[in-house]
């Protein structure tokens, strides 16, 4: 296959990719080319072409439950939690049925570009039959997605007798990832010890790290310190995760910038779900209500690693949502005050390659000649214009096949005055 005439993401020029057995075989400038071997190639007129997005934080367990066995009142991250408990009381579902849900939405993430998901799965149910039912997911869609399960003890990890111990049964199962949720845990002793613990069997079992962190609008909530100063004295800061942190938001200056200079130290990674915080966060104030989303900009500025994921597709959490993280981007943009054109430009970067880093999956990752041929191709020739019209994929290609194509809409206007 040749892609003919691409625009690669922040290069200038046309450029053809040459792809061979499900490789980038050779990337050239377009008036160098020859035809491809194979005799198949899709002229791109200058469409972006770059790697496919990763999703790096949702919980597909969760996905097309809102309103069961009720909606949210309040909107706040613990109503969530107390209807995903009461749901779990009430709907026995099976381990089919969960996938099924899963699949339905992992169908929409194909759509829009995602072929690298992380997303976390509830194990605080003794039959951890949600964990059972995304590691069988996993292996089903590996032809056409990677995903990266994390076990997540959602009701907290020391609130009952077997937190621990059902945590450890999920890694040896198969999770990827050793999750927490310190903020939720009875005590703050409690909490710390959770993290302590979530990182003590990363060691043990070589596992990477996702903790649900600080996600309260109190600006008390430490547990960032926590995770950072401990991932950095075990020298595994690369392979941590701290997700939502939306407190940041309410830490005073002084302290955050304290907090910085440990976190570049340790070299830990952070998710910011901009949608679903915007949603979650501020629940319990008055004017003026907080964004509720973590310090992305002030992190981009500092080089430490961050990227945008959705967090949730209709459940208790979040009633909305469709896989689309080209809308997540938009909405980040804005709630971060990053819509001067230096941010807008470099963008996608949240999607894409700081995901992939996230992820522990730089390796093999993006448009290069001798990768594996995983890209996507974007209704834009500009990285500006891409994010101003949230443009839609129109080629998801995996080792080398388009797995996914959607074509543009068309617009007739019958107005004589723009004719």
């Amino acid at each position: 296959m040749l892609l003919k005439n691409a625009k690669l993401y922040g290069q200038e020029g046309k450029w053809n990719i040459d792809i061979q057995a499900g490789q980038i075989k050779a990337i050239t400038k377009a008036a160098n080319t020859q035809e491809s071997t194979s005799g198949q190639f899709i002229d791109l007129n200058g469409k972006i072409v770059l790697p496919p997005y990763v999703e790096p934080h949702i919980h597909l367990d969760y996905v097309l439950t809102a309103g069961t066995p009720r909606w949210s009142k309040s909107g706040s991250v613990f109503e969530g939690i107390e209807i995903w408990f009461e749901r779990k009381q009430i709907v026995n579902e099976t381990k089919d049925d969960i996938k099924k849900r899963a699949l339905k939405a992992i169908q929409m993430q194909l759509k829009h570009g995602i072929q690298h998901v992380r997303t976390h799965v509830d194990v605080s149910d003794p039959t951890l039959k949600g964990l059972e039912a995304l590691l069988e997911v996993k292996e089903e869609i590996k032809p056409w997605m990677d995903l990266q399960i994390v076990a997540l003890p959602q009701e907290g990890l020391y609130t009952k007798p077997d937190g621990e111990e059902l945590l450890i049964k999920a890694i040896e199962m198969g999770a990827d990832v050793v999750g927490g949720i310190p903020h939720y845990e009875l005590t703050r002793e409690d909490g710390v010890r959770s993290v302590f613990k979530a990182l003590e069997l990363a060691v043990k079992y070589d596992k990477l790290v996702d903790i649900h962190c600080d996600e309260i609008d109190d600006d008390q909530s430490r547990y960032l310190e926590v995770l950072a100063g401990e991932a950095l004295k075990l020298g595994i800061g690369h392979r941590v995760t701290a997700s939502h942190t939306t407190a940041m938001a309410s830490y005073s200056n002084a302290y955050t910038y304290k907090l910085f200079q440990t976190l570049k130290k340790a070299n830990i990674n952070f998710v910011a779900l901009p949608k679903a915080n915007l949603h979650l966060q501020g629940r319990f104030d008055n004017h003026p209500i907080r964004r509720g989303v973590t310090r992305v900009k002030e992190m981009v500025a500092e080089d430490i690693n961050i990227c945008f994921g959705l967090d949730s597709i209709m459940d208790p959490w979040y009633p909305l949502g469709d896989g689309n993280l080209m809308s997540v981007v938009d909405t980040g943009l804005h709630a971060c005050h990053m819509t001067d054109h230096g941010h807008i430009v470099k963008a996608l970067d949240l999607i894409t390659i700081n995901g992939a880093k996230t992820l522990g999956m730089e390796e093999g990752y993006g448009v290069k000649e001798g990768n594996r041929a995983n890209l996507i191709v974007i209704d834009s020739e500009s990285e500006y214009e891409a994010i101003r019209t949230q443009a839609s994929v129109l080629y998801s290609i995996r080792n080398g096949e388009v797995i996914v194509e959607t074509k543009p809409a068309v617009t007739t206007m019958n107005v004589p005055f723009f004719s």
